[in-house]
């Protein structure tokens, strides 16, 4: 089946959907973008996606081209389109079309862009037995809570996991972490679960809201908070979060074992807890 996506109003072959060379978005990166997932054509938390986008198009200081329910009902209409019942939507809005000028441009339409693809969980075996990172100083800019499309420096950070054969960077800026280069970073400490804060160093994660509300209902200890890097360092157990990857268990960290080098006991707990969400909430006849 061909992948249809949404482009400025249209639904189309993905082969078929172009963006004039002039679009501030790939000129300048100068738009935003949300990644939502699809569970059984059950979209993932779009209430607070939409929050989220929200937020990022007013901290670049671009109006929403559309409505909440507008959106809704475009997501339903691409997910209905698409193959798989499991997806994940990607969108993005820039500024539009115009001449190369740094200065916002005045009444230019902005550019709408929409596209599902399969999505696929983390296997078994990823939470078994975890998964590496390694650390990098966070070297981007002060407004990384804005999920802008100018990325270049969570590419290369990330690409320093790749090069290493770890899948992720943990984060530290100040000697404090911030986050992953694509995912939301915890650590747990005699039991407790420790949650760096959501300002302005970090993207507010939907998955890590999601984990704050499981631990809260559930009596597992949390503390959100600043935290030195020698702390994490030497935390019992990490977990990256993300909305495509899930919860996953960090058990090697610059190439020496995260407590015992294995997925620890709350991990176990919070991938439990996670996984009857899903069962619960996503994947529940309509």
């Amino acid at each position: 089946m061909t992948q249809i996506v949404h482009l400025n109003g249209k639904f189309l072959p993905i082969d078929q959907a172009f963006v004039p060379v002039l679009d501030r978005g790939f000129i300048f990166g100068d738009g935003v973008y949300e990644v939502i997932p699809v569970y059984s054509r059950h979209v993932f938390r779009l209430e607070e996606h939409l929050k989220r986008l929200q937020n990022s198009l007013d901290g670049i200081r671009l109006a929403n081209p559309h409505s909440n329910e507008e959106w809704a009902a475009l997501i339903r209409e691409l997910v209905a389109l698409n193959e798989g019942d499991d997806q994940y939507i990607y969108f993005h809005v820039t500024r539009g079309v115009a001449k190369r000028d740094h200065a916002f441009p005045k009444g230019v339409a902005p550019t709408v862009f929409m596209m599902s693809s399969p999505l696929a969980t983390p296997p078994k075996e990823l939470f078994e037995a975890g998964v590496s990172a390694v650390s990098a100083v966070d070297n981007r800019w002060d407004r990384c809570d804005i999920k802008a499309i100018a990325l270049l420096p969570n590419v290369l950070l990330r690409q320093i996991a790749v090069d290493a054969g770890a899948v992720e960077t943990i984060l530290f800026r100040d000697g404090v972490l911030t986050e992953g280069a694509a995912s939301n970073i915890f650590a747990v400490e005699n039991g407790a679960i420790l949650a760096p804060p959501k300002d302005n160093h970090m993207l507010p994660g939907i998955t890590y809201d999601l984990v704050l509300e499981l631990a809260a209902a559930n009596g597992i200890p949390l503390q959100v908070g600043k935290f030195a890097e020698a702390r994490i360092r030497a935390a019992d157990e990490l977990w990256l979060t993300s909305s495509t990857k899930e919860v996953l268990p960090i058990t090697r960290f610059d190439g020496q074992p995260v407590g015992t080098g294995k997925p620890g006991a709350v991990f176990w707990k919070m991938h439990a807890l996670y996984q009857d969400y899903k069962a619960r909430v996503m994947r529940a006849p309509a």
